[in-house]
């Protein structure tokens, strides 16, 4: 993709970002033309706030208003200045209240999907600030846009099979080596919760393995939910909850673009992706309420409910990925509706025993604009997941703290201490700064963030 930031900044128009306290003295800086026109508008120093100022020969500048830095969402507010801007170069005049956030947000409030429809304007583009790092922030941009374009692909052309393709391209990328395990195979290498979950559809149910770096670094094991389509399965979803499920694959997609940043950042560890890619459907092969299965850790599952797929899948590939005792195990998943109810869109709940790693996940979200949030891992409420014919239930009982107990459903299937889950959305539901409505890219960041603390 082109970049967002420009590599030729001599014309680049200015923005000032303006505030209440420093307007009156940044208005007396303006040439007098552009200060006359700014009164005449009515401009005022609100949050968002953006006027185009006149020059003799076209476009002679940018006002934009901002507000305090003490909310996190007015670090992404430049993210709405491409959405306001013609096409053209811009830089910025005097500072915001953090440059590298908000050179971050304008780059990722120029994100369009493009693929079945064409931008319907040309893209501003930011000559990027002194003591910014552009190639991070570049792997960063990349990163994001790779996960909102596969969770906005829809699920007519993004099955298994090419959610698998995404895996691949990636890795070819940056001399990874990617392997799948697929169909029947699925049995014979004992990933049998996968392969019920995904046995119904037309495509294949496949555990994706792409694995990087050199054999005697930290291992660090990301696993993804790649759920590319859930109707619910025999339990079946109404119609508005289905409606978004091409976006159950998001844990997937964070995965790949957490790897995407760890490879091209270059970081010093033995890198391993784990991606269940299944489509959860309804038909004769379906798997049913009350069918119990055997696990990869030899955890016997009932069904309660079909259309709590995730955390089956998850179970097998969080198995697998334990048996190496990585330094760090993390898996993304869209996996609850309760994580929504308890803390919205916007801010995931992650868990985690290790209260060291759950500190600095929370720094790193603080400074990366990536918020998160750690909910407990209740033990009394494993006592929700008693199953009488099996080891465990894939739900709890009475229908509370749904997303605690799905996180306690798939502690069951890992012994390593270091161990985090994120209950991701995946999706901005209505368009904000530097995040346009659609799929996206949550926790990613922040966990980056740690990584590159730690193995850089």
């Amino acid at each position: 993709m082109a970049s967002t930031f420009s590599t030729n900044g001599t014309a680049a128009i200015p923005i000032w970002f303006v505030t209440t306290a420093n307007y009156a003295e940044l208005r007396e800086r303006l040439d007098p033309p552009a200060r006359a026109y700014a009164d005449a508008a009515g401009f005022e120093p609100k949050p968002g706030q953006c006027l185009l100022l006149p020059a003799a020969d076209g476009l002679g500048g940018v006002l934009f208003g901002l507000e305090g830095a003490d909310e996190p969402r007015n670090l992404f507010l430049p993210g709405r200045l491409p959405e306001q801007l013609p096409g053209g170069v811009y830089r910025f005049a005097n500072e915001p209240h953090d440059t590298r956030l908000a050179a971050l947000a304008f780059a990722l409030g120029t994100y369009r999907f493009v693929r079945y429809r064409k931008a319907e304007r040309p893209q501003a583009q930011l000559d990027l600030p002194q003591g910014v790092g552009r190639n991070e922030l570049e792997r960063t941009v990349e990163a994001v846009t790779l996960a909102r374009d596969l969770i906005n692909t829809p699920a007519n052309d993004m099955g298994p099979a090419e959610l698998e393709q995404a895996a691949r391209a990636l890795g070819s990328r940056h001399g990874a080596n990617v392997t799948a395990v697929v169909g029947d195979d699925l049995l014979a290498g004992n990933f049998p919760l996968i392969h019920a979950v995904g046995r119904a559809a037309v495509q294949p149910p496949r555990l994706i393995d792409l694995q990087w770096g050199e054999a005697n670094r930290p291992r660090v094991t990301l696993v993804g939910k790649g759920v590319c389509f859930d109707t619910g399965g025999l339990d079946i979803k109404p119609d508005a909850s289905m409606l978004n499920m091409k976006k159950d694959m998001g844990g997937a997609a964070t995965a790949l673009a957490l790897a995407h940043m760890i490879m091209a950042g270059g970081l010093k560890v033995r890198l391993r992706v784990l991606i269940p890619a299944v489509e959860n459907v309804i038909s004769s092969a379906a798997f049913r309420p009350r069918d119990v299965y055997p696990s990869r850790k030899g955890i016997t599952v009932e069904i309660g409910n079909t259309d709590a797929e995730g955390r089956l899948v998850l179970a097998d590939a969080l198995a697998l990925a334990d048996e190496e005792e990585p330094a760090l195990l993390a898996d993304f998943a869209t996996l609850t509706g309760a994580a929504r109810v308890a803390l919205g869109p916007e801010l995931p709940p992650f868990f985690t025993d290790d209260d060291k790693l759950a500190d600095e996940l929370s720094r790193c979200g603080v400074s990366e604009n990536d918020p998160l949030w750690r909910l407990p891992l209740w033990r009394p409420y494993q006592a929700m997941l008693e199953s009488k014919v099996a080891d465990i239930n894939n739900v709890g009982s009475g229908g509370q703290a749904g997303a605690i107990t799905a996180a306690l459903f798939m502690r069951r299937f890992v012994a390593a201490a270091s161990w985090v889950h994120f209950d991701i959305f995946a999706w901005t539901p209505s368009a904000k700064p530097g995040r346009p409505e659609g799929g996206e890219l949550q926790a990613a960041r922040a966990l980056y963030a740690l990584l590159a603390d730690r193995y850089r």
